[in-house]
């Protein structure tokens, strides 16, 4: 059944489905198509309920009568909850712009049970009957840019406001997911903790306009998520957990109470395949964030009894590829894939990593960092209310900790590193494993709390193989740093304070031409090409780097969220501001 058949038989119920694609069968076959049983609905602020439209056309209400060919007003018409979809796998559901309630008083909603009010979400969307042929969730716009993608903001305690419980073969795109509070669940366990209370009302109804969840998902493979913006949650962006083969692109994950992705579900936790990050945003998770001012404020973290964690998991497997990811002023851990098993892989690469309150990365199994600036600045958060000591730059700020193992190989290649933790990089585990470094530039600073610099690199196993091949070391600890490594005074980069660091080369640096990487380095930081053949530039950014482009970069990441549009990087609003 398509929009413009008007001809077809319209109705809400099973039967009426049935009639119509049975309609659509006939069709295809009198007109030698091959049969497509996939169905495209459409929700729109100004539609109607599921006696009143069908919801097979992208037009409004006209105001009387029922079955009209028009949209549903509603995402939980499609996918009501506490009952049975009304759209089948393989089927297409288009929201229009605009915003959409998620909880207990939305259209669509007469199952929910006010006592309670939390599981008054979508029931799992459908799984597609193949790869090929995925389940559809778009925001209108999905194919021009997403310039103005729907909002779908949770309340009154929902748990989760998009399930994908169970779900296979499915597409995300072109979708805001929020709520309309500045509350954390839980929040310092609804107390103060130094700053103003920032704890949500779980105690008696009504709860107000908060959700915990944004996405939740288990069990659930061959998922798309595309120009999607989760943030401003009490509890945690994206928990997903037991899921294999996802893809996400264009996503940003930002300022939600807990954590920005929790990959912790339960017994069921562990992944499988390949689950790739592509020019996703992960920053001040561990945060709330107020409406509908949109700013930041109440950041916490382990000490006062929170998480904080950018990107965490329990014990998994899968191979993670990230490309083009900014992971950035989370209150924990950046990146945390300390719980993979010794068959996992990690791939990141020209990726920015700034301002994480722990280790900026931190990875148990085999993996290569290639092109990324990682800027471990872990006391990023020192001074503000809900912080504690104990808070800054945990398990010693390393800005880079690789574990350790018989079957591990790790590789750093072309990389800027610098920070203000114990040491730049770490590693720890069982006896064995083989680490190399090529081609970087690890710039010591000033360790938090330590009174010296930081260290170049620490292992606790002394049968570790590491190798060490043309890297560029500069003010580390006693200014002890690998025979194999150049030690000098001065690098020859734009700017080394960690504050506003930029390792862009200068004229006459000693970066230009000390590499020796070339058949891992292809593309820089910015992706401009590296020379083919003979040396190249150390670090992540080439000779031609672009000119402040980096300080703008970091400028951005340092803005308040807000509601920008999840296709872009662009971020309104003010700096955050001191927790209190």
């Amino acid at each position: 059944m398509t929009a413009g058949n008007p001809g077809l038989p319209v109705g809400t119920g099973p039967k009426s489905r049935r009639i119509a694609r049975f309609a659509l069968l006939l069709t295809c076959l009198a007109f030698g198509h091959v049969p497509a049983w996939s169905v495209t609905y459409h929700v729109r602020t100004d539609g109607g309920d599921e006696r009143q439209c069908n919801g097979l056309f992208d037009r409004p209400y006209p105001g009387h009568g029922n079955g009209q060919a028009c949209a549903w007003k509603h995402p939980f018409i499609a996918l009501p909850p506490g009952g049975a979809p009304r759209i089948s796998g393989g089927d297409t559901l288009v929201i229009g712009s605009g915003d959409y309630r998620m909880g207990l008083g939305a259209p669509g909603g007469d199952n929910c049970d006010r006592g309670y009010s939390w599981d008054c979400h979508m029931p799992a969307l459908p799984s597609g009957p193949d790869a090929e042929h995925p389940t559809r969730l778009l925001g209108s716009g999905f194919d021009a840019g997403c310039p103005a993608a729907p909002i779908l903001w949770g309340t009154e305690r929902a748990a989760m406001i998009l399930n994908l419980s169970g779900t296979a073969n499915a597409e995300v795109a072109c979708l805001e997911i929020t709520d309309q509070s500045g509350c954390i669940e839980f929040h310092c366990h609804g107390g103060d903790c130094g700053g103003k209370v920032h704890a949500c009302q779980r105690d008696q109804p009504p709860f107000g306009p908060w959700a915990s969840t944004g996405i939740f998902a288990s069990d659930a493979s061959e998922i798309e998520l595309s120009d999607v913006h989760v943030h401003g949650l009490a509890g945690r962006g994206i928990q997903a957990g037991g899921i294999s083969n996802w893809r996400l692109e264009r996503v940003r994950i930002l300022a939600n109470g807990w954590a920005g992705w929790d990959g912790d579900i339960g017994p069921d936790s562990a992944n499988a395949g390949t689950i790739l990050f592509r020019e996703v945003e992960i920053g001040y998770n561990g945060c709330a964030e107020s409406w509908p001012e949109l700013e930041i404020g109440g950041c916490w973290a382990q000490t006062a009894g929170g998480y904080g964690d950018g990107l965490g998991t329990a014990e998994t497997g899968g191979d993670w590829i990230f490309q083009r990811v900014r992971i950035h002023h989370n209150t924990s851990d950046g990146l945390d894939l300390a719980y993979l098993d010794a068959a996992s892989r990690v791939a990141i690469d020209a990726s920015l990593f700034e301002g994480n309150a722990g280790n900026q990365i931190k990875i148990a199994a085999s993996a290569a960092i290639t092109n990324s600036v990682i800027i471990g600045n872990c006391a990023h958060f020192a001074g503000q209310a809900n912080f504690s000591a104990g808070d800054h730059c945990r398990a010693g700020g390393d800005a880079v900790f690789l574990g350790l193992g018989p079957a591990v190989e790790s590789r750093l290649v072309g990389n800027s590193i610098t920070g203000e933790g114990n040491c730049l990089v770490s590693s720890a585990g069982d006896a064995g494993g083989r680490i190399l470094f090529a081609s970087n530039l690890l710039l010591g600073q000033l360790a938090h709390a330590r009174g010296r610099a930081s260290c170049q690199f620490y292992s606790d196993q002394p049968r570790a193989e590491v190798i060490w091949r043309s890297n560029l070391v500069v003010g580390v600890h006693r200014g002890i740093c690998n025979p194999a490594s150049s030690c000098v005074r001065h690098a020859g980069v734009r700017r080394t304070q960690i504050d506003d660091f930029d390792p862009t080369p200068l004229k006459g640096s000693p970066m230009l031409g000390g590499g020796s990487a070339g058949d891992w380095l292809h593309r820089d930081f910015w992706g401009i090409p590296r020379p083919a053949e003979g040396p190249h530039a150390i670090g992540a950014i080439g000779p031609l780097g672009r000119s402040q482009a980096l300080e703008a970069l970091r400028a951005e990441l340092k803005r308040q969220p807000g509601h920008s549009g999840p296709g872009t990087n662009a971020a309104g609003g003010t700096r955050p501001g001191s927790g209190g």
